[in-house]
């Protein structure tokens, strides 16, 4: 059995509650293990400590642009890899016209975000239409296409040799963030038996241990009549999900868990009122976090604590120093101008360094580092 050391201490001015009463003309930053789940240290510093003038070296903040990746192929098990590590692989997806063939992904659960379009997701479970906005969770293995109305375009995030879970909501009990009744899983409706009713040779690609394989059949593989049991394919949509929220104190992002897998979890950030407490920070508080690699993708709206971040863009801002709001951000939280966010972005937290893939390399923007560049005090 392992227990953590635990002997609470304070040294000159601090705080008597973590990111609340901030003592006069410092900025607070939070040390801490194992992500926000640990022990912890909050510092007080007479200066920013995102406030570096230069960066050499790889370890640094990065942003790229999704929107500027142009060749994304046709399959979505070679999709463009932005980002990966033993547990998980990014990558991100277009399509605008009906797959005619079937994929397999044998390496891992999938995790299809909806950015942009709608349609119909055909598997082996059934039918389950789509829109943007929406996780599609995929078990291990599935059988699945999709037909577009509209233009898609998807984060794809698979869990390597591992699986979706939900997270643990604890005292706040289970029909809290989101009720389990919003979920919506694959059907055997009219539309999945019209399907297959075309009886014509089907190709079924296959990724399994990161290699492709091409699989044909005589028939269509989705011709199931029938099934039962506790495994499907499902989805749920940001607009269902009801953050938790204290009027007092910024909740750390851990409070916004989706779907935990092995060594990485995924956190939705939706819109919600901010902080109306007078003592309260309003944004992000500096951290660490130096256990764990910290990956955003934004969906939509504005994000609050980010300064020229449009959709479709990634963060990425490895464990080992500290990261935080944007200078920007950070005077207009302590103005208390908004009253409420209206952002939207997927939050990835990886347990293992993540490896920028070549679509991250190529759409980088290089100057990201130097956002943060902070006036020092007079």
């Amino acid at each position: 059995m392992r227990k953590w050391f635990s002997f609470p201490i304070t040294e000159g001015k601090a705080s008597r509650q973590a990111h609340c009463d901030i003592p006069e003309d410092t900025f607070e930053r939070e040390c801490g293990k194992e992500g926000f789940f640990g022990p912890a240290t909050h510092m007080y510093h007479q200066h920013a400590p995102t406030g570096w003038t230069e960066w050499e070296g790889d370890l640094r903040p990065h942003a790229f642009d999704t929107n500027k990746v142009e060749d994304v192929g046709d399959n979505p098990l070679t999709a463009p890899l932005l980002l990966s590590n033993a547990n998980v692989k990014v990558s991100i997806w277009r399509c605008d016209t009906a797959m005619e063939y079937l994929v397999r992904n044998g390496d891992g659960d999938e995790c299809l975000f909806i950015h942009e379009g709608s349609g119909s997701l055909f598997c082996d479970y059934g039918h389950l239409r789509f829109r943007d906005g929406d996780y599609l969770i995929l078990p291990r293995s599935t059988n699945w296409r999709i037909e577009p109305d509209s233009p898609v375009t998807m984060l794809m995030i698979e869990a390597t040799h591992g699986s979706y879970m939900t997270a643990d909501r604890g005292i706040v009990g289970d029909h809290a963030v989101f009720d389990p009744a919003v979920l919506e899983y694959a059907k055997i409706d009219d539309a999945f038996i019209a399907q297959q009713q075309e009886e014509q040779s089907w190709q079924v690609y296959l990724k399994s241990r990161n290699a492709m394989n091409r699989i044909t059949y005589p028939f269509n593989p989705l011709d199931a009549v029938g099934w039962k049991g506790n495994l499907t394919v499902f989805r749920l949509n940001w607009r269902d999900i009801r953050p938790l929220m204290s009027h007092r104190y910024h909740l750390p992002p851990s409070a916004h868990t989706t779907f935990v897998a092995n060594g990485f979890v995924i956190c939705t950030f939706v819109p919600r009122p901010i902080e109306s407490d007078p003592g309260a920070l309003k944004v992000p508080f500096y951290h660490n976090n130096d256990d764990y690699d910290e990956v955003i993708f934004y969906h939509k709206g504005e994000f609050f604590s980010r300064d020229n971040i449009h959709p479709g863009m990634v963060t990425v801002h490895p464990c080992g120093f500290p990261h935080g709001p944007h200078p920007k951000a950070f005077a207009a939280g302590a103005k208390a101008a908004k009253k409420e966010t209206d952002e939207v972005a997927v939050m990835i937290d990886t347990r293992m360094p993540l490896d920028l893939g070549d679509a991250a390399k190529q759409t980088e923007l290089d100057d990201y580092v130097l956002s943060w560049r902070t006036p020092p005090r007079g």
